[in-house]
């Protein structure tokens, strides 16, 4: 490897190194921020935040290495222009294309490593990630208190209430309670004002403190029969304080948090997995299209629709067929046809819910393989426009190359994630959704790269000025000559 070769990729991996970090740790902070509610202070050991932390750190890999590269190539180039390294290189003979040329193989290998990790790595963070956090949920059910709906998480128990409120979140507000551990139906209905909970770290047990309440029972628990049922007495009370605890000891603990219960989505599969998984979806989708059009087809009793030749058509037959009938048998065909109508719409608003489902679900499928490639030559993609944009306004350090990569950056995840939920709404492919970012950005890279190999501006602007200042200049000296 010749000496320029070292240089140029010093150049580069030191600034490299320092972004790849930098936005590693951010991404990293996004995401643990989202979640940091229902893992942080809930009495999870260490070791699995250490879990949590370590499997988002793999999932944001893939995302940090494209902008990584991006910012480096500018400040690369950036520098080797401020420094008049790059004036000397071409005075010696060195093009643009052959200085970069250890760069662009550094990309390239870069972009396999991307590939290996979106293929391989991804998948399984997040199939750990979620497994992990979901699983959080389920063993610290005091932090799947969801207001305004059924939470059905502690055991034996369906609770629901407006507001959840307080510095440690655990007030309530409009408390409505099922219990159902004796498993025969909500028998047990407790509705109350306001509440608290109230669970000391180690315990094995929830308690709930309920005020200005009523509570309602039916005791059924030895009856057999139906009528035996109805006959037994049931109890209520109105309370201005009522206490009870839930054991939750089946739902406490560490036990079980790295148990693998979901693998079905579609980003915990690979390429072979998903391209193995995509066929079987699509035949489906294809069956349940045909079962619904043919239950449309017997719902309008079409089969019973027959073609007449013109030969057996007499000649007295008007072209409108109603006024072939007389008014009853009109009122007949026309109720008969509405009510046909009306049951196939009925037929088809049913059965849309089911059909934009799975058809949602081959989308997700279909545009994650096509996104996978796609993703994987972004590194490549922001190279090409990084460097020449470097080499361009000559400016290196955090400053002015950090603004254009984020906003570089922005455009080309903005139009990936257009692209993606396009292709997810059926509005165009999985193919072309997956690869909006790139057709937008290629043409970008090509134009930077063709003006910087010419030495050029981004833009050039003499060419809007100067035939502006000759007109203004012919004006004046018109003006001039006429005094």
């Amino acid at each position: 490897m010749k000496i320029l070769d070292k240089y140029i990729l010093k150049t580069f991996l030191r600034p490299f190194v320092a972004t790849f970090l930098i936005v590693l740790f951010v991404l990293v902070m996004q995401l643990v921020w989202q979640a940091f509610e229902n893992i942080a202070g809930k009495g999870i050991s260490l070791p699995f935040i250490l879990k949590f932390l370590y499997y988002t750190v793999l999932l944001v890999i893939p995302q940090a290495l494209p902008i990584g590269v991006l910012l480096s190539s500018i400040m690369a180039l950036g520098n080797l222009g401020e420094n008049y390294e790059f004036a000397a290189a071409k005075s010696a003979g060195v093009s643009l294309p052959r200085l970069v040329r250890p760069m662009v193989i550094l990309t390239i290998f870069l972009s396999g490593v991307n590939f290996l990790f979106l293929n391989n790595v991804y998948p399984y963070a997040t199939l750990k990630q979620k497994n992990l956090y979901l699983n959080i949920k389920k063993k610290k059910p005091a932090l799947a208190l969801v207001p305004g709906s059924f939470n059905s998480d502690l055991p034996g128990y369906q609770i629901k209430f407006e507001e959840k409120y307080g510095e440690e979140k655990n007030l309530l507000k409009k408390v409505l309670i099922y219990d159902v551990s004796g498993k025969k139906g909500n028998l047990k209905v407790i509705t109350a004002e306001r509440g608290k909970i109230v669970t000391e770290e180690g315990s094995r047990y929830m308690t709930f403190v309920l005020y200005d309440g009523y509570y309602y029972e039916e005791h059924s628990k030895s009856a057999k029969t139906q009528l035996q049922r109805k006959k037994m007495a049931a109890s209520n009370a109105y309370f201005d304080e009522y206490e009870f605890n839930i054991d939750i000891s089946s739902v406490s603990g560490d036990d079980g948090l790295d148990e693998t219960r979901h693998t079905k989505n579609h980003m915990m599969l690979s390429l072979k997995q998903l391209g193995d998984t995509i066929p079987d979806l699509k035949n489906n989708y294809d069956e349940l299209l045909k079962i619904k059009s043919k239950n449309l087809y017997n719902t309008t009793s079409a089969k019973d629709l027959h073609f007449y030749p013109d030969s057996l058509k007499t000649k007295d037959t008007n072209p409108d067929i109603l006024e072939n009938f007389d008014l009853t048998n009109k009122i007949s065909i026309l109720n008969s046809a509405v009510t046909k109508a009306n049951r196939a719409l009925n037929s088809v608003k049913n059965n849309i819910k089911s059909i934009k489902y799975k058809r949602k679900t081959l989308n997700f499928f279909d545009t994650e393989y096509y996104n996978r490639i796609s993703f994987s030559l972004s590194c490549l993609i922001l190279f090409f426009i990084g460097a020449p944009l470097g080499s361009i306004i000559r400016k290196g350090g955090f400053g002015l190359p950090m603004i254009l990569a984020i906003a570089i950056y922005v455009i080309y995840f903005f139009g990936n994630t257009f692209g993606k939920n396009l292709a997810e709404e059926s509005s165009v492919s999985a193919f072309l959704g997956s690869w909006v970012a790139a057709i937008v950005m290629v043409p970008l890279g090509i134009l930077l790269t063709r003006r910087a190999t010419k030495d050029k501006g981004i833009f050039n602007t003499d060419a809007v000025i100067l035939p502006i200042t000759n007109f203004f200049k012919k004006i004046f000296s018109k003006k001039d000559i006429q005094q």
